[in-house]
């Protein structure tokens, strides 16, 4: 049976799909000695190379993880920065022939919930549009905001990649000249909660996120630090993009190095 390249190589944990596909149309990625195009599709005899290196395609299929980490103001989402700027890769805990991906980005100057997996196709869904998945935001902006902008946001605003908005506005109090609201949205624009408050006359002076989907930032996780989710909530990120649940025998995998990481840090 053949699948999609880039639907392989994100479910053997390299990339998301969309960066697999940028590799491929970079030139990084050839099948049987021939450089891939978009469209590919393998076998399970044909032989991938990525960057130099022959893939390793494994019998079994890997226990799905995923981690959350409180991502801090100033460290960067990329795995390696020209800059040498903090990256949130470092913070994490290191896999053996794995690697994490991150769902979506937040900016240097934007802190919270930030989901990692070793499952190419769970970040994807996680990250499309098409499965609407909701995040939320505290956002502190200056100025007193009206009613008609509040209104304004909610129903769209323009900006230069086409009409956004957000699906629900909470006010969450503040004093002076800042004031603290919780804004959810269904998708993932490039620092489109900032652009949305800019469009319509407010700076944003703090952006945290605090939930994804269904996953919740626990007070308990301080910036910078890290926590594995259980397998009930890995397997209902799973069920919520229509991807099957975990197999008991994965999870138990998934436990036993949870527990041995967390054995070596109490060390």
């Amino acid at each position: 049976m053949d699948e999609k390249l880039q639907k392989v190589l994100a479910n053997l944990g390299y990339a998301s799909r969309r960066e697999i596909e940028r590799w491929i149309s970079d030139g990084r990625i050839s099948v049987n000695g021939e450089p891939a195009t978009l469209g590919d599709r393998v076998t399970e005899n044909d032989d991938i190379v990525v960057d130099g290196r022959r893939v390793q395609r494994k019998a079994e299929q890997k226990a799905t993880r995923v981690l959350v980490l409180n991502k801090p103001i100033d460290t960067v989402c990329t795995r390696d920065d020209p800059e040498g700027r903090p990256t949130v890769f470092t913070l994490l805990p290191r896999l053996y022939h794995d690697r994490w991906i991150a769902v979506g980005r937040l900016d240097i100057n934007s802190s919270g919930l930030l989901l990692f997996t070793n499952n190419g196709e769970l970040a994807n869904r996680l990250m499309h549009p098409s499965y609407e998945i909701e995040r939320e935001y505290a956002v502190r902006v200056l100025g007193q905001v009206s009613p008609d902008t509040i209104k304004k946001l909610e129903t769209g605003v323009e900006l230069d990649d086409g009409t956004a908005k957000f699906v629900t506005i909470c006010d969450a109090g503040g004093q002076g000249a800042n004031h603290w609201y919780h804004v959810t949205l269904k998708e993932g624009r490039n620092r489109e909660v900032r652009r949305l408050w800019e469009a319509v006359g407010h700076k944003v002076s703090r952006l945290h996120r605090i939930r994804y989907g269904p996953v919740q930032l626990p007070r308990s996780i301080k910036p910078g630090r890290q926590e594995e989710l259980d397998s009930s909530t890995t397997d209902l990120l799973l069920e919520l993009v229509g991807l099957p649940k975990q197999e008991k025998k994965q999870v138990d995998v998934s436990k036993q190095r949870r527990g041995k990481y967390q054995k070596k840090r109490r060390k």
